[in-house]
């Protein structure tokens, strides 16, 4: 329940309107939909399988909701419900598997807890959004939110840096073990300044702490061991509570005039300046130096070793190099860097990872070649989207506004797929397999994407750092029903680069947007908008 608070926050926050002083008890249907909305991922320690749980939920229901109920109002979470069981998961089938820090430590978390936890999430997030807490720079576990929409931040500040002949770093911090050492007096102390008081502030204590966790390796199980820091990675809260462990950090990165953007425990620093500026890798150093203090303070480490550092020149930068110094260790400027598993390149021209990109498909389009004569068309349909047409997907508005030469490796990729579901030989026409698989060309499938993260910034539902990039159309006379919806273009600055300019999504996105028909732009939902927006680009591209 939310009160009104009579309390100061300390000297780094604002006092907020109301605090949450408990978590609201739920309704049986709330609980019904909470249980059959859960992924059914069954754990050792679930007593039975979660999909039987789901099944006979409706005969369990008042016991469930009396369980859940009673946490909620008591402000505590059974000892049973706290209980883990790790699993070593390898960062990237490439690493050495003989290398105990190649893997990350996975907590598999009974569905009931987990069922919990949402519980406490939906009220939590609901608190944290009216109160405007959570860091808008931050576009990890919040709705309307993804790594493409972080990672399209962060390249429309670059570009907008590089349109403007600016020189850029971008920094992309790495943390050690960031989740798992968390200090819970420290977060506990930091969401009572955020108004959470009482039996919510009691049952996320409770959470916390008296945690215990075994490790599976193949057959073997070891002894329960207590853990006394951290919050349970594979967690339903553990996410939210990290992101406000860190939400301080965003001013000690303002201080010294950086921008960032984080996705979970990653967070990228952006410093454009002058090219003739000379003093630009002292400041991003002492910046740095101040965020390791921070972490040290916060218990968190900073991997310097895994830190990287891409630099852009502006136009006439007298050096194409950079170098900062933190802790007495050197972090020198790359070529490229990955960044939310997209490859950068130090003049997005992403051609690094659309080699990556292409490379990665050849591989799974030869293995699927493989087994073809075993499957049906139908189902060599559905394994060649996902594991195919998804990688050509993911965040592809990142290429909007790239010439059709770049994109056309990844086009003869989605040409390869088309008639491997239909078995024909390489060289057979592909424009009617598009047609007859309803998919949209590669240009065309950044086109949709990019007008519909366009279509959530109209509607108000995307990021507010994509809403912030269009702006709508407004004339002083009335505005006839075939102009209404439109937006307004970006008009081309002074001495800034037209080719840099042209790339950005403020400038594409009310270009595409004004071509909708007006029936897509004035669409009253995504559903319909998606339902018009398709159509016309298959007609625009494939007749």
């Amino acid at each position: 329940s939310f009160a009104k608070s009579n309390d100061t926050a300390g000297p780094a926050h604002t006092a907020l309107p109301c605090a949450l002083t408990s978590f609201s008890p739920l309704s049986p249907d709330e609980i019904s939909r909470l249980v059959t909305a859960g992924r059914p991922t069954t754990c050792p320690l679930d007593p039975i399988p979660s999909s039987l749980l789901q099944t006979i939920s409706g005969d369990l229901l008042p016991y469930l909701t009396s369980l859940i109920n009673s946490s909620l109002t008591a402000g505590y979470v059974p000892s049973v419900f706290k209980r883990a069981r790790v699993a070593p998961l390898l960062k990237k089938p490439t690493l050495d598997p003989s290398d105990v820090n190649n893997y990350r430590p996975v907590s598999l978390l009974s569905f009931l807890s987990k069922t919990l936890e949402r519980a406490v999430l939906g009220q939590l997030s609901c608190y944290l959004s009216q109160n405007d807490v959570l860091d808008p720079n931050q576009s990890g576990f919040k709705t309307g939110h993804s790594t493409e929409t972080a990672l399209l931040c962060v390249t429309e500040a670059l570009r907008t840096a590089k349109a403007n002949s600016l020189s850029s770093a971008l920094i992309l911090l790495d943390l050690s073990a960031a989740f798992d050492t968390v200090n819970h007096q420290i977060l506990l102390s930091t969401l009572s300044e955020l108004g959470i008081s009482g039996a919510a502030h009691a049952w996320i204590a409770s959470y916390l702490t008296g945690r215990s966790y075994q490790v599976a390796w193949r057959e073997s199980v070891s002894a329960p061991r207590a853990l006394t820091t951290g919050v349970p990675q594979g967690s339903v809260l553990g996410p939210l509570l990290f992101s406000l462990y860190t939400k301080s950090l965003g001013s000690v990165i303002s201080s010294h005039g950086l921008s960032y953007h984080c996705y979970a425990d990653d967070t990228q620093l952006i410093f454009s300046f002058p090219p003739s500026d000379n003093q630009a890798a002292n400041r991003i150093s002492a910046c740095l130096a101040d965020i390791s203090v921070w972490m040290t303070d916060h218990h968190l480490k900073l991997n310097l070793g895994k830190t990287e550092l891409l630099f852009l020149p502006g136009k006439d930068c007298p050096f194409h190099d950079l170098a900062i110094t933190v802790d007495n260790s050197l972090v020198s400027s790359s070529q490229s860097a990955k960044n939310l598993g997209v490859i950068l390149d130090n003049t997005l021209s992403f051609s690094t990872n659309i080699k990556a990109v292409t490379r990665s498909c050849r591989f799974m389009l030869y293995n699927i070649r493989r087994v073809r004569p075993c499957l049906t068309q139908e189902a060599a349909q559905v394994l060649i989207q996902a594991l195919v047409i998804s990688r050509l997907d993911y965040c592809n508005s990142l290429l909007a506004g790239l010439p059709a030469c770049a994109i056309k490796p990844l086009q003869l990729i989605q040409n390869a797929a088309a008639r491997l579901v239909f078995n024909l030989p390489k060289f057979s026409h592909v424009t009617p397999l598009l047609r007859s698989l309803h998919w949209l060309p590669v240009e065309a499938r950044i086109r949709y994407k990019t007008m519909v993260l366009a279509y959530g910034a109209v509607r108000g539902t995307a990021p507010p750092y994509l809403q912030a990039l269009i702006r709508p159309y407004t004339q002083t006379r009335a505005l006839r029903s075939s102009t209404s919806g439109l937006l307004a273009s970006l008009p081309l600055r002074m001495h800034s680069s037209r080719s840099a300019q042209s790339k950005l999504f403020a400038a594409l996105a009310p270009q595409w947007w004004n071509k909708l028909p007006h029936d897509a732009r004035t669409a009253e939902s995504i559903t319909t908008f998606r339902r018009h927006l398709k159509p016309h680009l298959f007609k625009e591209y494939l007749g």
